[in-house]
């Protein structure tokens, strides 16, 4: 989404996205022009009638669970919100048994979360870094 208008976004599809990537922009693209979306979560700047790069993960109940807001001369890491959203459905789907340590990629070793993990978790992650060693070898 940006406060760029639709036909603005197809250009940059068929101009500059179609010769990065094959097909048509694999998600919809959104226009908040007036930037009423972007006063909601704060990246909008009014003098200047433009929206921050924000990226905001929300859960089907509507929370926002994880954002980041970045200034224009810093790219986003496309691959690492993708792994961030692949780690929020694991979670949700365990009903919270399960946690994701730092760095942790899909079919990883998880955390189970209890009072014995307070203190341990550099042992649990120890043990998980060497089973996962031992399985892609």
């Amino acid at each position: 989404m940006s406060v760029d208008s639709i036909y603005v976004h197809k250009m940059w599809n068929d101009h500059e996205l179609s010769k990065m990537i094959k097909g048509n922009v694999p998600f919809p693209m959104l226009s908040d022009q007036d930037g009423s979306i972007g006063k909601l979560y704060g990246i909008y700047d009014a003098d200047a009638g433009v929206e921050t790069r924000g990226r905001f993960i929300i859960d089907p109940d509507g929370v926002i669970q994880a954002y980041e807001v970045l200034t224009p001369p810093v790219g986003r890491n496309v691959a690492e919100s993708i792994r961030q959203i692949q780690a929020y459905q694991l979670v949700r789907a365990s009903k919270g048994t399960e946690a994701t340590p730092s760095g942790w990629q899909p079919g990883k070793a998880t955390l189970k979360p209890s009072p014995d993990l307070v203190g341990n978790v550099w042992k649990v992650w120890k043990v998980s870094q060497a089973f996962d060693r031992k399985r892609s070898s």
